[in-house]
């Protein structure tokens, strides 16, 4: 299922298009080069927890003047697939979140076939911010089609006490970045926060790089690690993030198909 919404917004100076998909029964909105040529790669943008994937139309358009299509899917129990049998009232907060995130994670595998059915077994990489980057963790560790990973305003500790249940305690026990970073190398990983964040506290943050830090050492190849902090700000993605997170995707891609 497919439609093309009327705008013809600008990035980077090159008009992109957006469309509507339901991809293995996701909700997408797809951000796509405004032209019939082929693609570079595909980009899964995953949003935070209580938003939707509309919260992330515009944030990374310069990537389809380079030829990348950026797929914004609804995370499970958010935007148009909000249960009001799994709601937060329903769960409690944080088994909502980590519900939520489980599920957003196991369904990526099926959300990739699907995107490479469609557009051909082009590269694929995440972009996650906050709860969206616990997806985007998970995809570094279990998703060896995925090779570019950026994790946003998120961490990797996953202690929460107050996630009781089963489908969440399993997901918090089983996937747990900072036990489990040898998994991510050789994935290319970036990892952004703001020192002046209030959900994610820098001893989270510094638990989260130290793991990664000696897991990519340990496997050889340091360098497809890196990590920044941004002085001062909150828990939301700057626009210094968001250029960070441009460039750092872009070094995926052979130079010749860089647009100037």
């Amino acid at each position: 299922m497919t439609d093309t919404l009327p705008a013809r917004p600008l990035a980077a100076g090159q008009p992109y298009r957006v469309e509507r998909h339901v991809l293995a029964g996701i909700p997408c909105l797809i951000e796509c080069p405004d032209h019939d040529g082929p693609l570079s790669a595909l980009c899964v943008v995953l949003h935070g927890a209580y938003n939707s994937k509309e919260g992330k139309l515009g944030v990374y358009p310069e990537l389809c003047a380079h030829g990348v299509a950026v797929v914004l899917p609804d995370a499970a129990l958010h935007g148009e697939r909000q249960d009001p049998q799994h709601s937060p009232d329903v769960l409690g907060e944080r088994n909502y979140v980590w519900t939520a995130a489980a599920r957003t994670s196991h369904e990526m595998g099926r959300l990739i076939d699907a995107l490479h059915a469609q557009y051909g077994p082009l590269p694929v990489w995440a972009v996650g911010s906050s709860m969206g980057g616990y997806t985007a963790q998970f995809l570094a560790l279990q998703e060896p089609r995925v090779t570019r990973v950026a994790a946003v305003i998120t961490a990797g500790v996953w202690q929460d006490p107050r996630a009781t249940l089963p489908e969440a305690r399993a997901y918090l026990d089983g996937f747990r970045p900072v036990q489990h970073a040898r998994l991510a190398p050789p994935t290319a990983l970036l990892l952004l926060n703001g020192t002046a964040d209030e959900v994610f506290p820098l001893s989270a943050v510094e638990q989260t790089v130290q793991a990664y830090r000696a897991a990519y050492a340990q496997a050889g190849c340091p360098e497809q690690f890196e990590a920044r902090l941004y002085e001062g700000v909150p828990h939301y993605t700057s626009r210094g993030m968001q250029r960070d997170v441009v460039r750092f995707l872009l070094d995926g891609l052979p130079t010749a198909t860089l647009r100037p």
